[in-house]
């Protein structure tokens, strides 16, 4: 989850509201892909989860001297949740680490030309985290789930958002705490050029979230056991609070605007309002009040900048608009997928006829078809159906639009290798089988039943 937005300017009318996120249009020229992901930090002694603090009894050191290690290392700008250090960030490249609220690890990447540099961004973090966590007796889980705790062991992380999270999320939903405490994903954001851009794009990714859901899918394990997903974390968000989640139908709609995309967001219930360091608990309010300046638990505020970019990173639909497209259906997963994700929906959206041949293929699934498919997917993975095709070979098809854009881009490493290669994973999975598969077949056999074994084969 990004950090939060400080912009303190003011905002009165919907109008602004609009012009914000049409600001997010560049010409294709400008395009970047920006890639996050989160992973489950655990104590290699014991397996167990990592507090903040850490375990001082058994001199252990925890997600503080994490990040501590991490922020000397790199030399980037702490992010503050007074008196916490709660993230890292580089103004120079726009990257930060940031915790979600078990303590899974996210690097928010920065907004890069090539899937090539993804690649060399990540082995990067990977080591310097390593070099970092290794003196700690910290490991890293590359699984969508966390396979082995109970919800109650895990420990909150001191960010003052999460602790309002955490009082809303059973109000509104069944499985939003273990959302927040349990899951991992791993996100690909892309730009637009206009309003009819961002709309057609918005489309293609949210008819194929369920496809990328398939071919990521990596959570088979909840406590210990099976839990009769390949794709849980999917699952779980599908019974999340459905003020702020799901496949958007109304996207598809004629007249899907920004402004219509403003008015969506302004139905979904607010978290919090941040003025300096202090978060005020205003969850269930509606943002339209404090856009008026008659909110009740803040009387007299008014609403910021700061405070609509807030609001939007609270909403977790499938794809979800900021200035730029977020890509939210895939778990997170071994090292090689990590790119694989910005690789399939760059190849998809940044090449004109790629774009146009996934809107063809999508365009004339239902509204229903389509919610159906992210019901079935979770459980069924690429043997889920939609509109009577089998979803591996609507994924063949995906990977083979996705393959033809990349080529198309034809942006090259120093060996002359272009972006298509980021996809092997993903064809790897159509022809043999998904990872969540392939961890219930060692969970039923070579692993006798236990997870423990994740903990050694599962890890970054």
């Amino acid at each position: 989850m990004a950090r939060d937005v400080t912009d303190k300017t003011p905002i009165t009318s919907r109008d602004e509201l609009v012009a914000w996120l049409e600001t997010g249009a560049k010409p294709p020229a400008q395009f970047r892909i920006g890639t996050e992901h989160e992973k489950i930090p655990f104590y290699k002694s014991g397996r167990s989860p990592v507090p903040y603090e850490g375990v001082p009894a058994r001199g252990q050191g925890g997600i503080r001297a994490l990040l501590e290690g991490m922020q000397t290392r790199l030399g980037w700008a702490p992010v503050i949740d007074e008196p916490h250090i709660i993230g890292l960030y580089d103004a120079t490249s726009g990257a930060g680490i940031s915790l979600e609220p078990g303590g899974q690890f996210e690097l928010s990447g920065a907004p890069l030309e090539t899937i090539h540099q993804t690649d060399a961004e990540l082995d990067a973090h990977f080591s310097v985290l390593k070099a970092v966590a290794e003196p700690l007796g910290i490991g890293f889980l590359a699984l969508g789930m966390s396979p082995k705790w109970r919800r109650d062991e895990i420990p909150l992380m001191p960010k003052h958002r999460y602790a309002i999270m955490t009082k809303y999320m059973p109000k509104v939903g069944s499985h939003g705490l273990d959302m927040m405490f349990r899951t991992c994903t791993v996100q690909a954001n892309l730009d637009f050029s206009s309003e009819a851009d961002m709309v057609k794009k918005l489309r293609v990714s949210l008819a194929l979230q369920p496809v990328a859901t398939a071919l990521f899918a990596n959570s088979p394990f909840t406590d210990g056991k099976l839990n009769g997903f390949l794709s849980a974390r999917s699952e779980i968000w599908r019974h999340t609070d459905a003020d702020r989640t799901g496949m958007l139908p109304f996207a598809f709609e004629q007249g899907m605007s920004f402004e219509r995309y403003v008015d969506y967001a302004l139905s979904v219930p607010m978290y919090f309002v941040k003025r300096g360091d202090i978060y005020h608990d205003v969850a269930g309010a509606d943002f339209r009040d404090l856009l008026e300046g008659r909110l009740a638990l803040l009387p007299g505020e008014h609403a910021t900048l700061a405070d609509w970019a807030n609001h939007l990173s609270t909403i977790f639909p499938e794809v979800r608009l900021k200035r730029y497209l977020e890509m939210r259906g895939a778990d997170t997963g071994p090292r090689p997928f990590l790119p694989a994700l910005p690789a399939l929906f760059a190849g998809l959206l940044y090449e004109p006829s790629s774009l146009d041949a996934a809107w063809d293929m999508v365009k004339n699934w239902s509204a229903d078809a389509r919610e159906q498919l992210r019901a079935d997917v979770p459980r069924l993975g690429l043997a889920a159906t939609i509109h009577g095709r089998r979803l591996n070979e609507v994924a063949a098809e995906v990977l083979h639009i996705a393959r033809a854009g990349l080529a198309k881009r034809n942006r090259c490493d120093a060996r002359g290798s272009d972006e298509t290669l980021f996809l092997d994973p993903l064809d790897a999975v159509l022809a043999e089988t998904s990872e969540a598969e392939r961890l219930i077949k060692k969970f039923m056999t070579k692993w006798a039943g236990s997870v423990e074994p994740a903990f050694e084969e599962c890890v970054y």
